[in-house]
């Protein structure tokens, strides 16, 4: 899938992905990153992902494997 960079992350150790597809927007972590840090990606960046499924009574679904595409 692929998105763009939603939030400033500055001083963050996460960050928002909009989805292409117009579904919820997406949370990440920096442990997600593939091939870049958070610090250098900017607001309005494409990237490409996968979706991982939200744990039951938990939070929704996130995304991994976060690359700049």
């Amino acid at each position: 899938m692929t998105g763009t960079i939603k939030k400033p992350m500055e001083g963050k150790t996460f960050g928002f992905i909009a989805r292409e597809d117009g579904e919820k927007d997406l949370f990440f972590h920096e442990s997600q990153l593939v091939g870049v840090t958070l610090g250098e990606l900017e607001e309005g960046d494409k990237v490409s992902f996968e979706v991982k499924p939200g744990e039951e009574g938990g939070k929704g679904p996130s995304a991994t494997n976060v690359a700049r595409a």
